[in-house]
């Protein structure tokens, strides 16, 4: 068609964006087939056919039918099956930064170009906060859950690491306080929650007390693992640093929040809690003299 001014380069990046929305048309149709929620699946299957939409347009320079790429849609999917609608599409929007500069040296050729772009950074982005998934609405349970437990099971497992010595016990002693503040903190959640109206407090308090149960778990996992307690330790301390970084990115995508600061914050509360508690254990062992 319209081509007969366009570069070699400007066609090669036109069919790019071509085959890239031929891919994400194929994954929402797949995603759509999936959804048991009818708005969810409606909104799924109107931007696959802005997808197929866009890529129609850009078949009109080309000249040329595009693929999909096929490992682009299993690896989508299966980031979406894991760790939830949102996140994934939103994870795969955002991987699309690049394209917006590239859209820039296209519109100047095809004016017409920059009602893709419109789309693709406006329309798309307000279907997709349209999306309902009930994990997200309960972020603030499971962030409180999660930073309770790095915070105080982190610090626990330093002062009993130094106190005890001995891995098995720690590991015993550590589950006991971990479940123990887990039903705690659910019961916390739900009473906070009922108090300020909320219609689901209980499913609240689930998402808390499962989010600290799954923390305590991996927390205490080295010391099942290895036998030097300093090695449990530094490992511990390590699963905890990953669960914050990993919440915090799973966090910052689906729900559009700032990472680094929310990252150091909470690392650097839970490293210093553990570095306290652990002082604090040696001081009192060494000046009480106590040997177990």
């Amino acid at each position: 068609m319209e081509n007969k001014n366009l570069t070699t380069d400007i066609l090669n990046l036109i069919f790019k964006f071509q085959e890239n929305e031929i891919t994400e048309y194929y994954l929402y149709k797949k995603l759509s087939a999936t959804q048991k929620n009818n708005e969810n699946k409606t909104i799924l299957e109107k931007i696959a056919q802005e997808e197929k939409a866009h890529h129609d347009f850009w078949r009109k320079f080309t000249q040329k039918e595009a693929k999909p790429k096929r490992f682009r849609i299993f690896k989508f999917y299966w980031i979406v099956k894991i760790f939830g609608l949102t996140f994934g599409i939103k994870l795969m929007e955002n991987g699309e930064v690049k394209a917006q500069e590239n859209y820039n040296k296209i519109i100047e050729i095809i004016p017409e170009a920059q009602k893709i772009a419109n789309d693709e950074e406006a329309h798309e982005n307000q279907l997709i906060n349209l999306i309902h998934e009930e994990k997200l609405n309960y972020v603030g349970s499971i962030v409180l859950g999660l930073n309770d437990a790095l915070v105080e099971l982190t610090g626990a497992l330093a002062g009993l690491s130094f106190a005890l010595q001995n891995t098995k016990i720690i590991a015993f002693a550590g589950a006991i306080t971990g479940i123990a503040a887990s039903f705690s903190m659910a019961a916390a959640e739900y009473l906070s929650q009922r108090h300020e109206g909320s219609e689901s407090p209980l499913r609240s308090a689930s998402y808390t007390g499962a989010a600290y149960i799954a923390t305590v778990i991996l927390l205490i996992l080295p010391y099942l693992i290895f036998s030097n307690y300093l090695v449990c330790l530094f490992t511990t301390i390590g699963i905890a640093l990953f669960i914050i970084f990993f919440f915090n990115y799973y966090v910052s995508v689906a729900k559009d929040m700032p990472f680094r600061q929310r990252f150091f914050e909470m690392a650097l509360i839970s490293i210093s809690v553990s570095a306290i508690t652990f002082g604090i254990s040696v001081l009192v062992k060494t000046y009480f003299n106590i040997e177990i």
